[in-house]
């Protein structure tokens, strides 16, 4: 790891202190622009927005996404205090960001936090009703030949 991605990792922890002196949970994250811009910070804002999708990884993919052409996306660096979850690795995948560097891994976060914390799994159920369920989605992912 270099110094400057040392620098960018120590201000995500910075970020994350923010978040948690702020009432919220401590995550923070910075998107880095292929020439070592920093483009954008966010901090996570799960209890003060109300919002359970304000993860700060969620939110700079979503500005990714909106403001970043695809080229540029990929060659982005989003440097996190803890390793995305699985909703915020979702949205990174679909804005094409290049890379993601994180300083905790989600293993090490679960051995910070008291024991039962976390969300139970809910169940799902399926598939079912193919058949119907595949009208939509026919022709959207491949180009009509009409």
């Amino acid at each position: 790891m270099t110094p400057a991605e040392e620098a960018f990792l120590r201000r995500a922890i910075e970020l994350s202190g923010e978040a948690h002196a702020s009432g919220n949970p401590p995550f923070g994250s910075l998107l880095v622009g292929p020439h070592g811009d920093v483009l954008a910070e966010e901090r996570n804002t799960t209890i003060t927005d109300g919002d359970i999708s304000a993860h700060p990884e969620q939110k700079l993919a979503r500005w990714a996404a909106r403001e970043l052409d695809a080229e540029t996306a990929a060659a982005t660096t989003m440097y996190t205090s803890c390793q995305p979850c699985g909703m915020c690795a979702g949205a990174i995948d679909r804005s094409g960001l290049g890379r993601v560097v994180f300083a905790l891994s989600g293993d090490q976060l679960a051995t910070l936090k008291p024991p039962g914390t976390g969300f139970p799994a809910v169940p799902q159920e399926g598939p079912a009703l193919f058949d119907e369920a595949r009208v939509p989605v026919e022709g959207y992912y491949r180009p009509s030949t009409s």
